[in-house]
C-alpha cells in the first residue's frame, strides 16, 4: 500500500513553485515486497521527474523514521491462542483477520522471538457503525476490556503451565531456573 498523504509547494494561489516536497507512507507483507516497492518508488518519481524535464531527490528519512518490518504471528502461537481463547470466550468468537497493512513496533520483539499479536474484539450491538482507531471518534467499549484482562491472563499463566510441562525435570523437580 502506498499513501500519499503531503503534496505541499509554493505559498501562493497565483505562482508556480520551483519545488514541491511529497510524502506519504508506503507498508508491504514482507521485508522483501517493502524493499522491492521502495526501489520502484525511487525509479518511478525519477522517472517520472526526467520525462517532465526536471530533477527528483528521494529521501526516505531512514534516520528518523526507520523501516519498521511486517508483524507477522508465529503459527505454533496461533495455535496455542486460539485453543485458549476459544475455552474462554468461545470459539465461534475467535476470529481469523485478512491481514492488516498497519505497522506496529511489536514486530520488532518477533524478529528476536517468536510472538504473537492480536486484536480484542469491542462489538457493541447499541453502537451502528464503530469508528477505526485513527479516527477522531473512536470510541472504546469499556465492557470489553474484563474480557481483554481475562485473556492475558489466561494465556500468561496457560503457556506458563504448559512451558513448566517441556521443563526437564531433575530428582523429582522441575527445573526452575529460566
Amino acid at each position: 500500500v502506498v499513501t500519499v498523504g503531503k503534496f505541499q509547494g509554493g505559498g501562493a494561489f497565483n505562482v508556480i513553485p520551483d519545488s514541491v516536497t511529497i510524502g506519504g507512507t508506503f507498508r508491504a507483507f514482507s521485508r522483501e515486497s517493502f524493499m522491492q516497492l521502495r526501489r520502484r518508488i525511487e525509479q518511478v518519481i525519477i522517472g517520472q521527474a526526467a520525462v517532465q524535464r526536471c530533477n527528483a531527490t528521494v529521501n526516505f528519512l531512514d534516520e528518523e523514521k526507520p523501516f519498521f518490518p511486517p508483524t507477522v504471528n508465529n503459527g505454533d502461537l496461533h495455535e496455542f491462542f486460539k485453543s485458549v481463547a476459544g475455552s474462554l470466550i468461545g470459539a465461534d468468537k475467535v476470529k481469523d483477520l485478512q491481514p492488516l497493512m498497519g505497522s506496529e513496533d511489536f514486530a520488532f520483539y518477533q524478529e528476536v522471538f517468536p510472538g504473537y499479536f492480536f486484536l480484542l474484539g469491542m462489538e457493541d450491538a447499541s453502537v451502528e457503525r464503530l469508528e477505526l482507531p485513527h479516527s477522531p471518534y473512536y470510541k472504546i467499549n469499556e465492557d470489553a476490556l474484563p474480557y481483554g484482562a481475562a485473556l492475558h491472563a489466561s494465556l500468561a499463566t496457560r503457556y506458563l503451565l504448559k512451558l513448566n510441562q517441556d521443563l526437564p525435570v531433575v530428582e523429582e523437580k522441575h527445573h526452575d531456573e529460566l
